[in-house]
């Protein structure tokens, strides 16, 4: 976040010299180089938040899969309109998948949920691939897990079970 706040700041001021530039050249009025600082700083910050989910998934070990990624849109940010920008996904590690020997389609596997300015939440889940459904694996407590029904077209349950 600080080095986000530092790229925008420096935006901001090489957009002011470069319109202190132009309005030298130019016959243009002077109220212009905060406008430009303005909308350098406005396009570093628009340009930092599009670029997340690419910089993050990049970032992601070999074997730690995208299941499904989220598209947001905010009034705060009318451009989200025109094209939403994803804030937030999960991810699956593949690498790290354990198969039931009990029953060969139950897998547990780990389960990343990352959002946008918020710490990565990493749980366990087991999939169901046989009937399509997942849970959360219980606590040692001897309780059964509480299944729920996701259906085959999951992506959470998709994305395990193309992988095993």
């Amino acid at each position: 976040m600080f080095w986000e706040l530092l790229a925008t700041i420096f935006a901001g001021v090489a957009g002011a010299g470069v319109m202190l530039l132009v309005t030298r050249w130019l016959p243009l009025p002077r109220w212009l180089v905060p406008v430009g600082a303005g909308a350098a700083m406005l396009a570093a910050a628009i340009s930092s938040e599009y670029g997340w989910y690419g910089r993050t998934v990049a970032s992601l070990p070999d074997g730690v899969t995208v299941a499904e990624a989220y598209p947001a849109k905010a009034f705060w940010r009318p451009w989200t309109y025109l094209h939403p920008m994803t804030d937030r996904f999960v991810a699956i590690d593949t690498r790290r998948m354990q198969p039931n020997d009990g029953a060969p389609a139950l897998y547990l596997t780990d389960m990343y949920m990352f959002v946008r300015w918020q710490p990565t939440v990493a749980a366990q889940i087991l999939v169901d691939c046989a009937s399509g459904r997942r849970a959360a694996p219980a606590r040692g407590e001897g309780t059964e897990p509480v299944w729920y029904a996701a259906g085959h077209d999951d992506a959470i349950v998709q994305t395990v079970c193309e992988a095993s």
